[in-house]
């Protein structure tokens, strides 16, 4: 009888837990469904840490607007920049390893490596590219791998060409091209590929058997979401897009049941199982800021009485109500990633979204703060209304422009003037050409950036891309012209927060 008594006790001790983890799960569902559903995002998939334990991981909405198939914890997305983590991480094994130091020289590894000053060149470490503190503008370079057929090694050895933007050492400037060159650093020490070394040290080990590093890789697995960019109220699919060159970077694709067991090992300060991947110290330092920039009295105020921002080494840090914060966001063509954890709690959430509107980051504040026992802040509102802000932002910069429109004017020069080689050192050959009777431009090294020339005015022409682009839409191209009357090179103006196509400083070449 008294064995009865407690077998029966144990059922309903599990039925009352059972219970209870179903009623959490259907609570944040409910709340994660009415931020999508809010910000009009086709699909998304969330997964949350709690004390190093799993409380739920789970899809919402569907892998592409207009069809049925639903996202689940396992759907694969672009993380774009939260690759960064993986990289840092994998230089932190090599350190912990004894095979190489954070501050060796780039150049040790890389004789090539050049930026804009020879100083600079010698001095810049392998910390340096992790932390951004290069000297080079935020995003600056970008415009040489985007949708190019260059190769990583091809992308950094250009980078020479492009500006100092402040002081070496002396400010933060986010940098994809060091990247580039931080996974040239992991191939040099390894004789392996920064992809095909990740994959031995923390897919393959932490059983991320979702997670590949390349697009290409797309056709061979399934439940893979689609990307979508915003137009208006409408979320449009558009095409995967190769970033195989840059993907050191960012060229990760995941699932949230994966990226969960990146986070709870980030969380056990790289201990897997019995195995150490990276030591405690290495874990220290790429969560330790490197570069600081000021917090303005309102993020002071929203973000619990935060004192600081910084980045550390493929990781931002930060406070958030007196807990240290790690975090890192990621954009894709048509994708964001948010992956957030406070080490002390042992908190970790990671939010995938197959389209472009920045859901991820104040979703996962909400998250934290029920996590935490926080009065809840109406931070929905507050990203919906950040949003509208950045795309009216987008579109006022194009209304000023098309407002700046001089009707009836004609070309100085003819298209035969205009027609043939134009080259930048930093971005390649660039080519006019009359095809069919139109004028079109053609970026020789980056084919997916074809465009079609509508004169706009004066010697300024119109760029009506041949497929669709994610970072901008309206662009247009100036022919400029010699003391002698002939086209001399291009000015291109192509507004948009990413791909700055004005380091562009293309000259002619004789036919």
């Amino acid at each position: 009888m008294k064995k009865n008594i407690k077998y029966l006790f144990g059922l309903l001790v599990l039925f009352a837990q059972l219970s209870f983890v179903n009623a959490q799960d259907a609570d944040w569902k409910t709340m994660i469904e009415s931020w999508r559903v809010a910000y009009n995002t086709p699909g998304m998939s969330v997964g949350i840490i709690r004390n190093g334990e799993v409380v739920f991981v789970d899809g919402f909405g569907v892998l592409e607007e207009g069809k049925s198939i639903k996202a689940d914890k396992n759907t694969l997305y672009s993380i774009a920049s939260n690759t960064k983590a993986f990289i840092s991480g994998s230089i932190a094994t090599l350190v912990s390893e004894g095979k190489m130091n954070w501050d060796d020289r780039v150049q040790k590894y890389l004789p090539y490596f050049e930026l804009y000053d020879p100083c600079v060149s010698e001095m810049m470490t392998v910390r340096d590219l992790l932390c951004h503190r290069s000297g080079l503008g935020t995003f600056s370079g970008d415009v040489v791998w985007y949708r190019s057929d260059y190769s990583a090694e091809e992308v950094v050895k250009r980078v020479a060409e492009l500006p100092q933007e402040f002081e070496f050492r002396n400010g933060f400037g986010y940098s994809n091209v060091m990247y580039l060159a931080a996974g040239e650093v992991i191939s040099s020490v390894t004789g392996k590929s920064w992809a095909e070394y990740v994959q031995e040290k923390f897919l393959t080990p932490l059983d991320m058997d979702r997670t590949i590093t390349s697009t290409n890789d797309i056709a061979s697995t399934s439940n893979v979401a689609t990307p979508h960019k915003p137009e208006g109220e409408m979320c449009n699919p558009i095409d995967w897009v190769n970033w195989d060159n840059m993907g050191a970077a960012g060229g990760i694709i995941s699932s949230a049941e994966d990226m969960i067991k990146w986070m709870q090992f980030q969380l056990n300060n790289g201990i897997n199982g019995n195995d150490t991947l990276f030591t405690r110290r290495e874990q220290t330092t790429m969560w330790t800021p490197h570069v600081n920039y000021p917090v303005s009295d309102r993020a002071r105020e929203v973000y619990g009485g935060r004192n600081f921002n910084g980045y550390g080494l493929g990781w931002g840090t930060t406070e958030y109500h007196g807990k240290q914060m790690v975090s890192h966001t990621g954009g894709y063509d048509g994708m964001y990633s948010a992956v957030t954890m406070l080490p002390t709690e042992k908190i970790g959430v990671v939010i995938l979204t197959n389209t472009m509107d920045g859901i991820g980051t104040l979703l996962s504040y909400e998250i934290i703060d029920r996590l935490l026992g926080l009065p809840q802040q109406d931070w929905k509102n507050r990203g919906i209304n950040q949003d509208k802000g950045h795309w009216a932002d987008r579109a006022a910069r194009i209304k000023e422009r098309t407002d700046a429109r001089i009707m009836g004017t004609k070309p100085s020069m003819d298209v035969v003037a205009i027609s043939g080689l134009y080259r930048c050192p930093l971005f390649g050959d660039i080519r006019i050409l009359e095809e069919n009777g139109k004028l079109t431009i053609d970026f020789v090294h980056s084919p997916q950036l074809k465009a079609r020339l509508s004169h706009w005015h004066n010697d300024t022409y119109q760029l009506e891309w041949l497929e669709e682009q994610a970072w901008f839409e309206f662009g247009t191209v100036q022919i400029q012209m010699n003391n002698s009357g002939k086209p001399s090179g291009l000015l291109f103006d192509v507004p948009n927060d990413d791909i700055f196509f004005e380091e562009i400083k293309a000259v002619r070449v004789t036919p």
